[in-house]
């Protein structure tokens, strides 16, 4: 192959990594922020924030329940290492956002309550989707399985 054609499919290949990389530190910056401003609000009991969750019908000690897992949630997405936390911090995440989806429903509030909690959880999802081996559940370990290489003979005696 020219070394053109090398060249070009290695730039390829790093630009396709440096946007993969800059997608996910996008989406998971937002979660960290939203689930972060919404852990502070909840736990220091901000009046719009507990009368929306009364309005839900959910009882006032919920919010600081919430609160707590929201601030437990974003600095685990946001600190290096810990992959089982971050594995679960996003699926309380993806199940905090789609049950007040839900709640909002119910409730009959505006569409942009359910849009915005389901804009959450997608971002969570495309951030999750999106992270580095170094973040995942057994990213230390290799991804993808090498082809077996089997010559000639080896492959008659096989057949045989």
């Amino acid at each position: 192959m020219p070394p053109a054609v090398i060249s070009m499919r290695r730039e390829t290949k790093i630009m396709k990594t440096t946007t993969k990389a800059v997608a996910y530190w996008m989406t998971t910056g937002i979660v960290v922020f939203a689930m972060f401003s919404g852990g502070i609000a909840e736990l220091a009991r901000r009046p719009e924030t507990v009368n929306g969750m009364m309005e839900l019908g959910y009882p006032v000690y919920f919010v600081m329940i919430l609160g707590s897992w929201k601030l437990l949630g974003s600095l685990a997405l946001a600190v290096p290492g810990f992959p089982r936390v971050k594995e679960w911090a996003y699926a309380g995440i993806f199940f905090n956002m789609t049950g007040a989806a839900v709640s909002h429903v119910v409730c009959q509030d505006a569409a942009w309550h359910v849009a915005v909690t389901l804009g959450l959880a997608g971002l969570a999802v495309a951030s999750w989707g999106l992270r580095p081996a170094s973040r995942t559940l057994g990213g230390d370990r290799q991804t993808r399985c090498e082809p077996l290489r089997v010559d000639a003979q080896s492959a008659a005696a096989a057949q045989l």
